[in-house]
């Protein structure tokens, strides 16, 4: 698997992020003033962003529009270190986008996403890439895809040996994963998807313990549940745990979650313990809470090292 010409191969939408976040709380329907924040977004993208930072050798497929707005959505993504030779563009179709309402402590209060554009990325679009699932050490995959799609992402990570990692991306979407609990090799949900996952509570650490043990007894091989300022915990068949959350001040929660895939799927790939993939993982959601940005622009190596020490 050491021989393949990519590190990761991923699947997943590409967005424009629309971050509000007003310095009043509207009443009455009244204006306020606030900031407008336009960022690069999208759950698969920013994994893929997050892991050529770390010097991954990183392939995408997605599907954004053919104007102004995907050229510099692929310009960014493109820039930052990744193969975006199989992204799709389409005329026919707004560009993907992710509307977020922040509170006071930076955490998405309301939101709304278009993803639409992501129907282009079909089982046919996926089966005639199949090449790529062979030469590739792991995919990871967003929930953004349409039920028949992520069978065949299923269906060629079976077929050709490789590992895959799942993010779940929202409780709505999750639903599309739970028939393929049993072939996933990392699954990365917060407690809200993970309750969807596993049919059962999870509003603490114990709790959320728990559903990881659940899950990986419905066959996945390792589970990392994010929990917010509690940090996340882990599960295998061997082991259990939990990596508390590191004090900083917040800045914007925005794709936290994906920066912590990204640098927990490093690790694993690097042969680090699971309990210290983990450890990079949070590492990596704490340099990004920090950042304004959906992907923290100065991501490196040595950063998250640093962090991790």
């Amino acid at each position: 698997m050491g021989d393949r010409t990519w590190d990761v191969l991923v699947i997943g939408a590409s967005a424009f992020d629309i971050k509000i976040r007003a310095t009043e709380w509207p009443a009455g329907g009244g204006p306020v003033h606030g900031h407008i924040r336009l960022s690069v977004g999208g759950v698969g993208r920013n994994i893929a962003e997050n892991l050529a930072r770390l010097e991954l050798n990183v392939a995408l497929f997605s599907a954004i529009s053919a104007d102004a707005f995907g050229d510099h959505l692929l310009a960014a993504t493109a820039d930052a270190g990744v193969d975006v030779t199989q992204v799709l563009r389409s005329g026919e179709f707004r560009p993907g986008s992710y509307l977020a309402f922040l509170n006071e402590s930076g955490e998405p209060h309301w939101t709304i996403d278009d993803m639409g554009i992501m129907h282009l990325i079909s089982p046919s679009y996926i089966v005639d890439r199949r090449a790529w699932f062979r030469d590739t050490r792991a995919v990871v995959m967003d929930a953004n895809l349409s039920p028949l799609a992520i069978q065949a992402v299923v269906t060629l990570c079976r077929r050709y040996g490789v590992p895959l990692c799942v993010d779940p991306t929202t409780t709505l979407l999750a639903e599309r994963i739970k028939p393929h609990l049993a072939h996933i090799w990392l699954l990365t949900p917060n407690a809200a998807e993970a309750e969807v996952l596993c049919g059962q509570p999870v509003r603490h650490t114990q709790e959320a313990l728990e559903a990881a043990r659940e899950l990986i007894a419905q066959g996945v091989r390792t589970v990392v549940i994010t929990l917010g300022e509690e940090g996340a915990v882990y599960a295998t068949a061997e082991e259990y745990g939990r990596v508390p959350a590191m004090d900083v001040e917040v800045v914007d929660l925005t794709g936290v979650g994906d920066a912590l895939t990204a640098a927990t799927v490093f690790g694993l790939l690097n042969e680090f313990p699971v309990d210290e993939a983990v450890r990079l993982g949070v590492s990596a959601a704490t340099l990004t809470i920090t950042c304004a940005e959906t992907v923290r622009p100065d991501l490196s190596l040595d950063s998250l090292y640093d962090w991790l020490l």
